[in-house]
């Protein structure tokens, strides 16, 4: 029987890979293997490897690499011991097909062992563009290291072959989101808001700020033209969720900690909601404001305002009901009092998604299980576009 690895390193890329690997699981025709690290396996960040179904995998191995810093030195050296503690993982379970999503750095690091190892790569989300993180260029290098490519629409698939990848490995499958929102059965406002400590009564706000990685701006500045911004609006109960483990993340969670601290009828914090109450959080709420993929992919989809803040998704597909603003204080204002206007609300009346139609899951497993060698894939060949020798 065939194995099939899926890497996870954060609550948000598991919430998307769990669809995927729960069909590869269901169908009985693989073996499944985990490897679970980063922010997971972190009590800083939740710990939500709790939140990983126990029996999801056949065989799966923790690996810590997340250090107490998140300095540059800090990640790169996580990288370095990634890549050290992924290729020993990686020898032990020596899959025959490892699946990879998204663009964070440990996904970077897996990959370059997976490639010393030559174990084939299946990524997903490969040929979108975020201006504003210096994920955008691990993704890109995640693709030439890729052997499959699955991306979330057209123009990113012509985007991957453009990159010299074969177009015959390039499928638009959607994004993945998607299928989580078609599928589960999500929670009542009522149940979700009682048990979140919501009050039944108000304006609900959806708050996911993360490092700008590639902006020069402070974080400290960043976050509070973003707290200032919303303390403006009275009328909201804001629900932050924690920034991620980039480069000052940590900053982020403790500027939030703080205000948290000292809004405690108007604000609640969670480290993790989990992929069903975030999801449920995210229809239930009057507006989703912060910086997250999330906002971009799922929030339209729900029919939720959206308000994106800064350059960290610039250049990503936008769905109709996204606000691009800047992090300052009276960009904000505007865009949450133009987010909240009956007038605004209207753009889903007619709205489509860009991203698929909730059957990401079932077309990539359709396309790997007809597969009969993954072995085959390993040898690359590059696909040349309209480039003049002479030039």
């Amino acid at each position: 029987m065939k194995a099939i690895c899926f890497v996870t390193a954060t609550r948000a890329e598991y919430g998307l890979l769990f669809p995927l690997i729960q069909k590869f699981k269901s169908s009985g025709m693989f073996r499944i293997q985990g490897i679970i690290t980063g922010a997971h396996l972190s009590p800083e960040f939740g710990y939500t490897k709790g939140e990983i179904q126990a029996d999801l995998f056949d065989e799966s191995e923790d690996v810590e690499i997340l250090l107490s810093s998140d300095s540059p030195v800090g990640v790169t050296k996580a990288m370095g011991l990634g890549m050290i503690s992924f290729g020993e993982v990686l020898a032990r379970f020596n899959p025959d097909l490892l699946v990879l999503l998204g663009d964070r750095y440990e996904m970077l690091s897996v990959a370059s062992a997976a490639l010393v190892h030559k174990i084939p790569i299946a990524h997903l989300h490969g040929g979108e563009i975020t201006e504003g993180a210096y994920d955008d260029s691990i993704r890109h290098a995640i693709t030439k290291l890729s052997h499959l490519h699955f991306t979330a629409t057209e123009q990113y698939r012509r985007r991957v072959i453009q990159m010299g990848e074969q177009p015959n490995s390039v499928f638009n499958v959607g994004a993945i989101g998607i299928d989580n929102i078609k599928n589960l059965h999500l929670l009542s406002r009522q149940s979700l808001f009682s048990d979140l400590g919501i009050p039944s009564n108000t304006k609900v706000a959806v708050v996911t700020y993360h490092p700008v990685t590639l902006n020069s701006q402070a974080v400290e500045h960043q976050i509070r033209e973003l707290l200032a911004g919303l303390q403006a609006r009275d009328d909201l109960f804001i629900v932050f969720t924690k920034a991620n483990a980039d480069n000052e993340g940590r900053k982020i969670n403790k500027a939030l900690q703080k205000y948290v601290s000292e809004h405690t009828d108007t604000t609640a914090l969670f480290d993790s909601l989990g992929v069903l109450r975030y999801l449920s959080l995210v229809k239930a709420a009057d507006v989703v404001i912060g910086n997250s993929s999330s906002g971009i992919l799922e929030a339209p989809a729900l029919a939720t305002p959206v308000i994106n803040i800064g350059d960290r998704q610039k250049g990503r597909t936008r769905p109709e009901g996204v606000i691009d603003c800047s992090c300052q204080k009276s960009d904000i204002i505007q865009a949450i009092d133009t987010a909240l206007s009956a007038e605004f609300a209207q753009v889903f009346t007619s709205s489509s998604n860009p991203y698929g139609d909730g059957k990401t899951s079932e077309n990539i497993f359709s396309i790997i299980s007809e597969i009969r060698s993954f072995s085959d894939l390993v040898q690359k060949k590059f696909y040349p576009i309209s480039i003049s020798e002479d030039n």
